[in-house]
């Protein structure tokens, strides 16, 4: 493990919150001076205010930038770059002193002057490749642009310029590798910063097999960091430059410590404020600090996607409609499944709660989910804790 990239990695939690309140009372300012700004204002005299907001998902801000492009009247100031991912949806990005707060995950891989690093994300349109220049660049390393293809070219790049780090998804190291094995090549690749795929434990035992040390962050093209590991095995530490909340998928409510929901943040930088941004992706808090002497909060990584939106019977079935049912009907948790009878589809509801009304319940489903199914009651506490609102329990190999 390294040590701290700053002084902001060991703060205390009473330091830290005082300093994400200020940002956040700061963020909510200029949202409230902007003429037409879409993102809703609101008074934040603590962090326990933060849920009270509105959340803000993609499908939102791809609406807002049609209608006002680019950035959907979001107030941004200080870019340099402007992106373009799936959706569409465009992102602003700056050119200043790690704009995307990457040098964190970056040092914390080990990285720095003296290295050579291999950018392998791309470079065209989607941000991923300016990202992880933008946070070598804050650590002292030099980069070769090499995007994404052309493996024997990557090889020959990679042993010309003596490229001691990569980056870029998990498994395209292993690709390099091979193909400098088949030519013959040593390369001198001793780290490793992956992300946007899954790092499942036997890739990273075949790259630590090979003498590299592997760490994976996550991150997206809208926030920039949000979370990075320090070891293999002791989580995701939060970034110091986001607030993150894990709330129950299709709402905006926090879930009890520990429990799996929906990855919300607010990042802190002044020069493009999403304040709420739902990710879309399900993680967990972990308990406790870190080995390696960070302070902040830690969780599990990627657990899966909170959009768990699926059709039945012909109707699309949504996690939002699933927090509708839960409070028209008063229940504590309510679990929708989709399963099948024969050739037909079919849904149970499963409600978490005391004194529910099944007459009450019937007709909530029909109104809210626009579905007939079979209603069943749970005590509480006695749905699991996973995440899920929706389950799809249909296969489609018979």
């Amino acid at each position: 493990m390294t040590a701290p990239y700053d002084d902001l990695e060991t703060r205390d939690a009473k330091t830290r919150a005082a300093a994400q309140l200020a940002g956040l009372q700061e963020q909510m300012k200029r949202v409230e001076n902007t003429p037409g700004s879409c993102l809703a204002g609101g008074q934040v005299d603590q962090l326990g205010d933060l849920p009270r907001l509105p959340v803000l998902r993609k499908s939102q801000l791809v609406d807002w930038q049609r209608d006002n492009p680019p950035f959907g009247g979001i107030p941004v100031q200080n870019i340099t770059h402007i992106f373009q991912s799936p959706g569409p949806i465009y992102e602003p990005g700056g050119s200043s002193h790690d704009w995307w707060r990457f040098g964190r995950f970056l040092h914390a891989c080990g990285i720095g002057a003296g290295d050579v690093v291999q950018n392998c994300f791309g470079y065209h349109l989607t941000p991923a490749g300016t990202m992880f220049e933008n946070g070598a660049r804050a650590v002292g390393a030099v980069v070769v642009p090499a995007g994404t293809g052309q493996t024997e070219l990557q090889v020959q790049a990679a042993a010309a310029a003596g490229v001691t780090a990569y980056a870029g998804t998990p498994d395209y190291l292993k690709v390099i590798l091979e193909k400098a094995d088949a030519m013959g090549v040593t390369l001198n690749i001793t780290k490793a910063a992956v992300s946007g795929g899954a790092l499942f434990p036997q890739l990273r035992q075949y790259y630590a097999d090979r003498g590299i040390a592997c760490l994976q962050c996550y991150a997206t093209a809208d926030l920039g960091m949000i979370a990075y590991e320090t070891s293999p095995t002791s989580g995701m530490i939060v970034d110091e430059g986001v607030i993150l909340e894990i709330c129950t998928p299709g709402t905006g409510d926090p879930v009890p410590a520990g429990e799996v929901g929906e990855v919300i943040v607010t990042t802190l930088n002044p020069d493009y404020p999403l304040i709420r941004f739902a990710t879309g992706d399900l993680s967990a808090v972990m308990d406790g600090q870190s080995p390696c002497g960070r302070t902040n909060m830690r969780i599990k990584g990627w657990m899966g996607r909170a959009d768990q939106t699926t059709k039945i019977k012909g109707m699309f079935v949504r996690p939002e409609q699933v927090a509708a049912l839960v409070t028209a009907l008063g229940a504590d948790r309510a679990r929708v499944i989709a399963d099948r009878s024969g050739d037909a589809d079919h849904l149970t509801v499963q409600l978490e709660g005391a004194g529910l009304d099944p007459d009450a319940a019937a007709s909530a489903i029909k109104d809210i989910l626009k579905l007939r199914g079979d209603v069943t009651f749970h005590a509480a506490g006695s749905l699991p804790r996973d995440g899920l609102v929706i389950e799809d329990r249909r296969t489609y190999d018979t």
